[in-house]
């Protein structure tokens, strides 16, 4: 990301712009560029420690104490069949915390859906609780009705076209 940015520059964007803009382009497969700013990480094979190495190699810096790095997952296969999804890593895994929360935009129309969940060290159910925290994000699917207002449908695990990650993860 640091590739021909000015210097003190931050990527702060809303909820809003994360799944309208940033995940819906990377859905939909309309721009190449995504990437560059959000790569895709399978942030469940890694310990979150390893997150600040693989942020600093593929965006050019490791980003400052306390600011967020974004990721694309990839929808594990099982999940995507209606299973659950495996959270595990190598040295813990990733637990829901609370429930999750409808995403709305600015008009208050549903857009998504927000998962945050907590890293705990050791295995389930006797892990200990760690200081990281993730969001997870998800785009409801859209369609245009007869008067051409988008209506959601599908909910939260709606089908993704095959190979393309349909959440997104703030750390």
């Amino acid at each position: 990301m640091a590739d021909g940015l000015p210097p003190g520059y931050r990527f702060y964007p809303t909820e809003e712009e994360l799944i309208c803009f940033y995940l819906r382009n990377k859905l939909d497969g309309s721009r190449g560029d995504i990437e560059r700013v959000i790569p895709v990480v399978d942030v469940y094979s890694v310990d979150p420690l390893q997150l600040s190495e693989i942020h600093e190699r593929l965006c050019g810096g490791g980003g400052g104490e306390g600011e967020p790095w974004f990721y694309f997952c990839a929808r594990q296969e099982r999940e995507a069949r209606g299973g659950r999804p495996s959270r595990t890593t190598p040295s813990g895994y990733w637990k829901a915390a609370g429930t999750p929360g409808v995403v709305y935009s600015a008009d208050r129309r549903p857009i998504g859906l927000r998962k945050t969940m907590v890293f705990y060290r050791g295995r389930a159910p006797s892990g200990t609780k760690t200081k990281w925290k993730m969001n997870e994000y998800r785009a409801f699917q859209h369609e245009h009705d007869g008067a051409g207002a988008p209506t959601a449908t599908g909910g939260p695990h709606a089908a993704a076209p095959p190979n393309l990650p349909p959440q997104m993860h703030v750390i």
